[in-house]
């Protein structure tokens, strides 16, 4: 499941590398929401080079995935940043991103009004 938040970018870490030649780049966005959160997202590999383009204070809309793991009897959960993009631009139905979405919701088809002999007692 896939997931989009757009905000500003609050932190870029250095890059951290490992003896298997394995590399990630941690950075933090600032949602734009009434309660800003800040959310520690991992880019791994290639797409910790997207990040170069990025200076803190710049709005970038990032899509990610939810990845998650036991290790020792403890559970992690990390944000895995698989897109980084400008903030600016919109997708392409022209329209801004959602804050944070997901797959969308069928619309619910409207109630029809109860007739006087549909109607129950019920005192709730």
């Amino acid at each position: 499941m896939a997931f989009e938040v757009k905000g500003t970018l609050k932190k870029l870490y250095d890059q951290q590398d490992f003896p298997s030649g394995f590399y990630k780049r941690d950075f933090v966005v600032t949602t734009m929401e009434q309660y800003p959160q800040d959310i520690k997202f991992s880019a791994l590999k290639e797409k910790s080079e997207q990040l170069g383009q990025y200076v803190e204070g710049d709005v970038v809309n990032v899509k990610f995935d939810l990845r998650g793991r036991e290790y020792n009897g403890q559970y992690y959960v990390d944000l895995n940043a698989w897109r980084i993009e400008r903030g600016d631009q919109t997708t392409a139905s022209g329209q801004e991103p959602a804050e944070v979405s997901a797959a969308p919701m069928p619309p619910v088809p409207p109630m029809p009004a109860a007739t006087p002999s549909e109607e129950d007692d019920l005192p709730f």
